[in-house]
């Protein structure tokens, strides 16, 4: 039985890594798009809604659905190929924000006016904080598109509608996409299209006016889990932030039992690449999962 805080699931059941020759291949991966914010699917969201609350004396609100409400397959966090936990809120994304707050009051991060990037976002909560924070553009990355429109998209629209009772132009730029790690640069990167049928929707989204550089600020929790899949994630972290100012923040386990994964593993890969370096920033140790981790990441120095 999974402790709490894990994933319920087999080895056998997963194919990272681990799977014989005989196991199914998976599917193919899904096309790379950005999702409007026009395309939520909030129906079950704003009666379902739950309040985190973090170190600081804030709190942040998010929607429960379950996976069930959403794919075919119900009561299973991890679905490979398909599903990948998206639906659930972890440790390491309250472990993260809490991390960013006091890197922002002791005046070692400003995210204001910043250009920032939620990797594996999900709930979306760390790039809801970077929101509340004065960031100018917050782009939200998650591998499924259902998890956005039904998730992702829902939760921002109620925490930045609740922090100033309505949506107004001052919030920041703001943009969904949907894909996996191995080419979701590409479209990241991309200067993004006017939408043109975005009408109803009250979040304000990017302009074509609007250059897409690398990113300021980069901020994941809990998607180190997976052995095969770290050589992606830091691919996409080095092609995205950037080299001269860049940051980023990564939270999660120190290992993940059964998968292979885990922040000391994700570390191993940076520091074989050599191009970036890392500091732990944080220790969670506190039983209700194995020792958890928040580090932060940069590139080396040129000078």
């Amino acid at each position: 039985m999974a402790g709490k805080g894990e994933p319920s699931f087999s080895i056998s059941s997963l194919g990272f890594g681990f799977s014989c020759s005989s196991s199914p291949p998976l599917p193919p991966l899904p096309p790379c798009i950005e999702v409007l914010s026009s395309e939520k699917v909030a129906s079950s969201l704003s009666s379902n809604l739950e309040t985190v609350s973090f170190n600081s004396g804030f709190s942040l609100r998010k929607g429960r659905i379950s996976t069930g409400d959403v794919f075919p397959v119900p009561n299973s966090d991890l679905i490979p190929g398909k599903y990948e936990g998206g639906l659930k809120l972890w440790e390491g994304a309250i472990d993260l924000i809490n991390c960013l707050c006091t890197e922002v009051q002791a005046g070692r991060l400003s995210l204001a006016g910043k250009r920032v990037l939620e990797l594996g976002c999900g709930h979306g909560l760390p790039g809801i904080y970077a929101c509340l924070e004065g960031a100018a553009a917050v782009d939200f990355q998650d591998f499924n598109v259902e998890v956005l429109r039904c998730l992702t998209i829902p939760n921002v629209e109620h925490n930045l509608a609740e922090s100033q009772g309505s949506l107004e132009c001052k919030h920041p730029q703001l943009r969904f996409v949907a894909g996996d790690w191995s080419e979701v640069d590409q479209l990241l990167l991309r200067e993004p299209e006017k939408p043109t049928n975005d009408n109803c929707s009250s979040l304000p989204s990017l302009s074509s006016s609007m250059p897409t550089p690398g990113y300021d600020v980069i901020l994941t929790a809990e998607t180190v889990y997976s052995l095969s899949s770290l050589t992606n994630l830091y691919g996409v972290m080095k092609k995205c932030l950037c080299r001269e100012t860049g940051v980023a923040y990564v939270a999660g386990k120190k290992h993940y039992f059964g998968v292979g994964g885990g922040t000391r593993q994700f570390l191993r890969v940076v520091d074989d690449d050599g191009e970036m370096e890392g500091s732990v920033i944080a220790e969670i140790a506190d039983g209700s999962s194995n020792v958890r981790e928040v580090w932060k990441f940069s590139f080396k120095s040129l000078h």
